[in-house]
């Protein structure tokens, strides 16, 4: 169930943000507006880019992965600068969470998953941890990149971001 709800979940979104991304490199060509501009957008001066927000989405991915499983989560460093080097970090993030076999979230639900809050080590158990913080993380950013590209023209819809487009 923990491994449906959230590999499988998170990699669906994953895939749809890789195709919004390509849609938005071609937009950017069609139209000839400089990738930069996209890449750095932000919706209001106090968010962050939307470079940011894709690799804040892969990051939430990663780590629920891996500590679902009970593993400790490796790093992405966060050096992307173009379209491409977030299609390379979408897809490394990706074979990274398939890289947990199901079997390893037997026991997710109730495995305890400590993590910083503000400073502080927060222990929570596996299904909180996943509904309350890992999955509205990950859907805000990757919803975040997505009103971004929206905003900015890029032909996308719903069925973009649902992943059925």
């Amino acid at each position: 169930m923990i491994h449906a709800t959230s590999v499988v979940a998170m990699d669906r979104t994953l895939g749809a943000l890789s195709k919004i991304l390509e849609k938005a490199e071609a937009h950017c060509a069609a139209r000839t507006i400089k990738p930069e501009a996209l890449l750095g957008f932000r919706l209001f001066p106090d968010m962050l880019p939307l470079t940011r927000q894709v690799q804040l989405a892969c990051d939430f991915a990663a780590r629920a992965a891996a500590r679902l499983a009970g593993a400790e989560p490796k790093s992405f460093p966060d050096t992307e600068t173009t379209f491409g080097e977030l299609q390379a970090r979408i897809a490394a993030v990706r074979a990274y969470a398939a890289s947990f076999p199901a079997a390893a979230y037997d026991d997710a639900a109730t495995r305890d998953v400590t993590i910083k809050m503000r400073g502080q080590d927060v222990t929570l158990p596996g299904l909180q941890y996943l509904t309350m913080y890992s999955l509205p993380q990950f859907h805000f950013h990757a919803t975040t990149a997505y009103n971004i590209l929206r905003h900015n023209g890029v032909e996308i819809g719903k069925a973009d971001y649902m992943g059925t487009a």
